[in-house]
């Protein structure tokens, strides 16, 4: 006779249902934004949650131009990179970054997010951030996600 009424699921690639989710970031705070999509992407609101499996939602992030950042964070926060040469280190400002490409702001917020190894790698590629209104993920029929309503 089997005692044990509960067991463990452990979600796999195959059990995996993964789903389109559509996110409008007009007016929203950028690392709100960030974390709550994070969130979306690693499949942490699932209740068949895995640690080591890619059991999230891919996410497309519209009007990325329209993000919200609090403070004086578009004069003083500065994203840092190194060229890899001696004296190479070079910055930007949020504003410059966010002059050459919205939607980077977006990426790099979400990417710090993320885990730093080969499955936050695989998690990244399920994000699609455009700056305006329309998207081109429109086959998949994403359903519209407000994130007002998610904590």
């Amino acid at each position: 006779m089997n005692t044990l009424s509960y067991k463990t699921v452990s979600a796999n690639s195959a059990t995996v249902n993964k789903e389109w989710l559509l996110v409008d970031a007009d007016g929203q705070t950028l690392g709100r934004l960030a974390s709550k999509v994070a969130k979306l992407i690693r499949g942490k609101h699932k209740p068949n949650f895995t640690p080591h499996v890619d059991c999230g939602d891919n996410v497309v992030i519209i009007n990325a131009e329209k993000i919200v950042l609090t403070g004086k964070k578009w004069s003083d926060k500065s994203y840092i990179r190194h060229t890899g040469y001696p004296g190479g280190q070079r910055s930007l400002s949020a504003t410059e970054m966010f002059a050459k490409d919205p939607t980077r702001l977006i990426e790099k917020a979400v990417k710090g997010m993320l885990p730093k190894n080969i499955l936050g790698s695989a998690l990244y590629r399920n994000l699609y951030v455009y700056a305006g209104g329309e998207h081109k993920q429109a086959g998949q029929e994403p359903k519209v996600f407000n994130l007002n309503d998610y904590k």
